[in-house]
């Protein structure tokens, strides 16, 4: 009985040290993105500019050929140093390899409230519409010890974004 349990015993640790051994993983989403979600819809003829808004400069992914392109719209908080987040919007374009990001941008207006943000929603989970535009609320505090407030990301058919805190 001695020699089983130290033989049991030596294949468990052999097989621990083999694991703590091992080396990680590379992480394929960054720990700092706290929350993402994926809705809505765009679309244009390849030669419209990427969602844009001053004082952020967009970095976009352009068509050379002037096609159409499509595809939905990500949105997603970072954590910062300081426990607050900044919130960003992507337009990703659906190709024939796969999703690309076509542009990314800061919503300056949530990133300069220095939030704690508890969520971010679309407004349904139906998936990604094929009707134009955005629609999606993120709850942030602005002190960490109150209630978390919404605010609405609206994007309409034409592209324009207005963010406002949300209204019941």
């Amino acid at each position: 009985m001695a020699i089983r349990l130290t033989l049991i015993t030596t294949i468990f640790l052999v097989g621990y040290s083999a694991a703590i051994a091992a080396p990680a993983q590379e992480a394929i989403l960054p720990a700092s993105v706290i929350f993402a979600t994926s809705t809505g819809y765009w679309e244009d003829d390849g030669n419209a500019p990427a969602v844009e808004r001053a004082p952020t400069a967009a970095k976009s992914v352009s068509d050379p050929q002037g096609t159409e392109r499509h595809g939905y719209y990500k949105l997603f908080a970072v954590r910062q140093p300081d426990r607050t987040s900044k919130v960003y919007l992507q337009q990703i374009a659906q190709t024939e390899t796969g999703p690309a990001i076509a542009s990314t941008i800061e919503l300056q207006e949530i990133s300069d409230l220095k939030p704690y943000v508890t969520d971010i929603r679309p407004e349904n989970s139906s998936g990604i519409s094929k009707q134009p535009g955005l629609f999606a609320t993120i709850y942030l505090k602005t002190d960490p010890a109150a209630e978390p407030d919404g605010w609405t990301v609206l994007i309409d058919e034409f592209g324009d974004i207005t963010i406002e805190k949300a209204t019941n």
